[in-house]
């Protein structure tokens, strides 16, 4: 499905939000930013969007690592890179989220921007963000979530449910019902404090919450405990 898509992805995301899905990546770097120079790993990485904002965040100098399975989006995300000088410092990895091939405590920050309610399972997917993630770092969830307060919820929930996939499905060549899927998957996605509960059991603590644009996302940080298991 991201396959077919994935010539249009950034055209479309760009298109549907109104080019707010630029500033919620910028504001969630602005919120999680680099700490030193050690790498950062940004997990379900697409077209590397998030990827080049924590490049540009870090000054250049910070190595940023992106990995995705789906190889059409990285070939995207690599054409971009490209475009930028930043393939030097963005590497792009065809790879699992639910195995990722690192060590043990590599990274300073483990994020992942609108892809984790994505895999077959969202809980293990976040215990190899928390696994990957060194003691003392974070690990950082900018996903979709449904505003509440009306009128602007029932507004915005006619226009996700509705509108926004009619649109999507009739520029996007797929055939399948990639726009569709999107509010399905949002809706079935545990959000607030049950997110930030899912985020407890794969071992984070100083558990934190910003909402974006009225609550239509939600970035959840959370930082490993430099204190050894137990």
């Amino acid at each position: 499905m991201f396959g077919q898509i994935a010539r249009r992805y950034d055209l479309l995301n760009h298109l549907l939000s109104l080019g707010i899905d630029r500033r919620w990546r910028r504001r969630a770097v602005r919120l999680t930013p680099p700490e030193g120079d050690s790498p950062i790993l940004d997990v379900c990485t697409g077209t590397a969007d998030l990827a080049i904002d924590y490049w540009r965040a870090s000054n250049e100098r910070t190595p940023i690592f992106g990995i995705d399975f789906c190889r059409p989006m990285l070939q995207r995300g690599a054409e971009k890179l490209f475009r930028l000088g930043a393939s030097h410092r963005v590497r792009l990895l065809e790879g699992d989220a639910l195995a990722l091939p690192f060590f043990d405590n590599c990274f300073q920050l483990v994020c992942v921007a609108f892809g984790l309610r994505n895999v077959s399972d969202p809980d293990r997917g976040l215990a190899e963000m928390a696994r990957v993630c060194r003691p003392g770092g974070r690990v950082a969830v900018l996903e979709f979530s449904m505003p509440h307060r009306w009128p602007f919820g029932a507004l915005y929930r006619f226009y996700f449910r509705h509108l926004l996939p009619r649109i999507g499905q009739s520029l996007a060549d797929n055939d399948q019902q990639a726009y569709q899927y999107l509010p399905q998957t949002v809706q079935s996605f545990p959000q607030g404090q049950a997110f930030l509960e899912r985020m407890a059991d794969a071992g984070l603590d100083r558990l934190q919450r910003h909402p974006f644009s009225g609550g239509i996302a939600t970035l959840y940080v959370g930082r490993k405990s430099a204190r050894p298991a137990t």
